[in-house]
């Protein structure tokens, strides 16, 4: 029997991604709660992810950050749960995969943060505009149940952990189209085991005053 995976995370973090992740999958693993302000910047974990942030696991010795990064390594290394792209999907999968990574995460987050690019600089942003990515996002989920067409992937987990922290915290702007998404994803097992996981966590440390 191989080792656990080990699961480093705080439930108020990106690292209710990788959960969901690995619920999905359903491997073992090990969690290891960090703090922000202490232990992620400690140097022992430092040693696994230069950044001090989380998600990262640990697979086999293998080390892997970034919450997209996690879900496609994950469906790889575990290909029984059928969660990796079929031939015909490789091309939805890898695309939007990464431009909710890249383009998405950064409209998303510069704007909550009160960042806007003069109008004339839009081309030096690699997302263009955020009304640009969001049309581009809605276009995508579009007219399909997910992201790769019929059927649930790795790429949903991420593509749909965006979406549903959006809606919830009101980072996007609430369209049929991410609504209906919304309610698709949510409604799997291994989305309902990671918030019941992460919001007892959540509850935990409020009640502790951390």
């Amino acid at each position: 029997m191989t080792d656990p995976i080990i699961f480093y995370t705080n439930p108020m973090s990106r690292g209710q991604i990788a959960r969901w992740m690995l619920e999905e999958v359903g491997a073992p693993y090990k969690q290891t709660i960090l703090a922000y302000d202490t232990s992620m910047k400690d140097e022992d974990y430092l040693a696994i992810n230069p950044m001090g942030k989380v998600p990262a696991i640990v697979h086999e010795g293998n080390v892997v950050t970034e919450c997209a990064a996690i879900c496609a390594y994950l469906a790889d290394v575990f290909p029984g749960a059928k969660l990796g792209p079929w031939p015909s999907e490789k091309a939805d999968y890898y695309r939007w995969l990464f431009f909710a990574a890249g383009p998405v995460e950064a409209a998303v987050t510069n704007r909550a943060a009160g960042f806007r690019a003069d109008s004339g600089k839009s081309r030096m942003m690699g997302y263009g505009t955020f009304e640009d990515t969001m049309g581009a996002l809605e276009k995508a989920l579009s007219g399909r149940p997910f992201i790769c067409g019929g059927r649930f992937t790795a790429a949903d987990v991420y593509v749909g952990a965006q979406v549903d922290w959006g809606l919830t915290f009101g980072t996007i702007p609430s369209r049929p189209a991410f609504q209906e998404y919304a309610i698709r994803v949510r409604a799997r097992p291994a989305y309902k085991k990671q918030k019941e996981i992460d919001n007892a966590l959540i509850a935990e440390m409020q009640a502790a005053g951390r």
